[in-house]
């Protein structure tokens, strides 16, 4: 987003393209070419990245005002000793006998509630559950909210993350957020080398005033975020429509998928089963004994029990951790035995499915508690700063009426083939994976080579070096 003065404008009389000069370096054709790409991506993504960073900054915070919003539902005294789960489940069920128990999550410490998920209830999103809240000392019903996800996201989360990833417009409203992950790290690369090619008596801030210390402070703050943008870009494009397709094609291709714990039962499958009708939990040796099980095999808190699918199924119980050290382990156990009959360790994960689990969970805020959702705010504020900035100098580049003037054309003919080349293959193969960066790319540099034509056949065609 950041530009620069230059002598001559898009409607101004200037002289023809200049050779490359003899002698030069790559980086001097090409200079030209990633400032006037970061100038004009960060001109028009701007607004995408805008929003994404509104609400991104929302939903790191969603996590502390969710604990202060829902404390009722969430907290309770803590008493002396917590009663079994089949009898807390028992009573969430006497409280809301429809729909079926998709999963117990028990309470994972002193003072905290436990969920009973339910699903198929009368005005309850689909997608979502509804948790029911049992005090586990007392087995009384705190209350019930609507959940969304694996992390258990209450209203106010789910509707933040929501306008975050889609803005509540469903599949199609997920493209702006994927256009805004694959454009953030082209622009953070971009201002980060054009920065630190810029000498560095031309990056202080002290004594400057106007559009230099914009730029200062623009440069300056950018630098320093621009791996955390490159981060997010990158984890938040594992998880969008197209390329993350591709991202998890690939994972499939080189056998890096997400393992699960083998969900079918023993031999004695659908025999002994008691109370299993009507989305009961209670299914052959019951809860207890099945959660009993699981602490045998080392999986402490927090877990969640999820009774089996029918009579051929297991139960699962998975540890659901997602903050450091992450606990992913989980179990399969027979209902009608109460025996282990699959294991599955965290620490066994494929390489990518690990990194793909921490860097989802950094992304979010979850793996590092507080700390990682204060440091998601700083980058999500330096963000918005940096529009801001980046918005200011294009102002401020103006000159008179030549409000906000482009950087000039003509930089890529500078650029020598055997760089120009290999840089087209490597964008191509980029484009490809990525589609909301290759096609919007593509897109215009067919409407920047048109334009260019028409003020070259009125001869107002423009080009000239372009400075920070």
């Amino acid at each position: 987003m950041t530009t620069t003065p230059t002598p001559t404008t898009d409607d101004a009389p200037s002289p023809p393209a200049p050779a490359p000069a003899q002698g030069k370096g790559a980086w001097s054709t090409l200079r030209p070419l990633v400032l006037r790409l970061h100038f004009y991506a960060g001109v028009l993504v701007a607004p995408f990245l805008l929003v994404a960073a509104l609400t991104g900054l929302l939903y790191a915070a969603s996590f502390q005002a969710e604990k202060i919003v829902y404390d009722h539902e969430l907290t309770v005294p803590v008493g002396d000793r917590e009663l079994p789960v089949s009898e807390q489940v028992a009573a969430a069920r006497a409280a809301h006998p429809d729909g079926e128990i998709t999963a117990v999550r028990p309470s994972p410490e002193p003072g905290a509630t436990t969920r009973v998920l339910l699903s198929g209830i009368p005005g309850v999103d689909p997608g979502h559950t509804l948790a029911v809240f049992v005090d586990p000392y007392t087995a009384k019903v705190r209350g019930e909210l609507e959940q969304y996800g694996s992390t258990g996201a209450l209203p106010l989360r789910t509707w933040i993350d929501e306008f975050h990833r889609d803005l509540h417009l469903g599949e199609s409203g997920r493209l702006y957020s994927e256009f805004a992950a694959s454009w953030l790290w082209v622009i953070a690369c971009g201002g980060l080398v054009l920065w630190f090619s810029r000498r560095r008596t031309q990056r202080k801030l002290r004594g400057t005033t106007g559009r230099r210390r914009t730029l200062g402070l623009h440069g300056g703050v950018g630098a320093w975020a621009a791996l955390g943008f490159v981060f997010l870009s990158a984890t938040g494009l594992t998880w969008s429509a197209y390329a993350g397709a591709h991202i998890g094609d690939l994972r499939t291709a080189l056998g890096q998928e997400t393992p699960a714990v083998s969900a079918a039962a023993g031999e004695h499958a659908g025999h002994g089963t008691a109370g299993g009708a009507g989305g009961d939990a209670a299914h052959g040796v019951g809860l207890d004994r099945v959660l009993a099980a699981a602490r045998a095999e080392g999986l402490d808190n927090p877990v969640e029990i999820v009774p089996p699918a029918d009579e051929g199924s297991a139960y699962v119980v998975q540890q659901i951790q997602r903050s450091w050290p992450t606990k992913q382990d989980a179990v399969a156990v027979d209902p009608a035995t109460g025996q282990v009959t699959d294991v599955l360790r965290f620490e066994d994960f494929p390489v990518l499915a690990k990194l793909t689990r921490w860097c989802i969970d950094l992304h979010t805020g979850s793996l590092f508690g507080l700390v990682n959702q204060i440091a998601l705010m700083l980058l999500a504020l330096s963000l918005i700063l940096l529009i801001f900035w980046g918005y200011r100098m294009w102002w401020q580049r103006g000159r008179g009426s030549a409000f906000g003037r482009p950087i000039p054309r003509g930089a890529w003919q500078q650029v020598p083939p055997q760089v120009l080349v290999p840089l087209l293959a490597l964008v191509a193969v980029l484009g490809y994976f990525v589609p909301l960066l290759g096609i919007p790319l593509a897109a215009f540099l067919a409407v920047d080579i048109v334009l260019g034509e028409i003020a070259h056949r009125r001869g107002r065609r423009t080009y000239g070096p372009a400075s920070r």
